[in-house]
């Protein structure tokens, strides 16, 4: 609970500054980037939590991996991060400010997952299928995942439409289990 409220708070304060100075969009880009080296990079996470490693290796370790693609205020939130001993978090802040920032723009987030990578046009279908249904604009994020064996599967907003064949099948193995045909005398 205590990382959340960090999260939030640092991810609030960089939201507000970057209103004020008309960047918002631009570190929205750049919390993307963070977020995704974040998450596909567990060293770097390790290093971010250790506490033996110095507050100078850890803005040079920052700089050398987003250096010039990054905006000049969010080169300023590292060293800020950095100095309050937040590194650890960075992952949770750039996710809570991108939350933040779907929320100001009104942009639903929805997560689209199938057993082979989908093609554009089928990205595109589901993107306007939820637009549609929400009245919001769609940041549809795909992915593969082929233990479903086929169909689909949509998140937004808290809701889940389940097409995967894997549940079908779990369900019917269940129904199966249950015999409903037995004489109840």
């Amino acid at each position: 609970m205590q990382d959340y409220r960090i999260n939030i708070n640092y991810a609030k304060a960089l939201f507000l500054l970057a209103g004020e100075t008309g960047q918002q969009e631009e570190v929205a880009k750049d919390m993307r980037l963070v977020n995704s080296v974040c998450a596909e990079n567990r060293e770097l996470n390790v290093v971010f939590n250790n506490p033996v490693i110095k507050e100078a290796r850890k803005v040079a370790i920052l700089t050398d991996l987003f250096g010039e693609r990054v905006s000049k205020i969010t080169t300023l939130f590292f060293n800020f991060v950095v100095r309050k001993h937040r590194t650890v978090n960075l992952r949770g802040i750039s996710g809570a400010y991108l939350d933040m920032y779907r929320e100001s723009r009104g942009i639903v987030l929805s997560q689209f997952t199938t057993a082979v990578e989908s093609d554009a046009e089928m990205r595109e279908l589901v993107s306007k299928v939820i637009g549609e249904y929400t009245h919001q604009e769609v940041e549809l994020v795909s992915k593969a995942n082929p233990q479903i064996i086929g169909g689909f599967s949509m998140e937004f907003n808290n809701n889940m439409y389940d097409a995967r064949l894997s549940s079908k099948l779990s369900k019917l193995r269940r129904s199966f289990d249950e015999n409903v045909y037995e004489s109840k005398l």
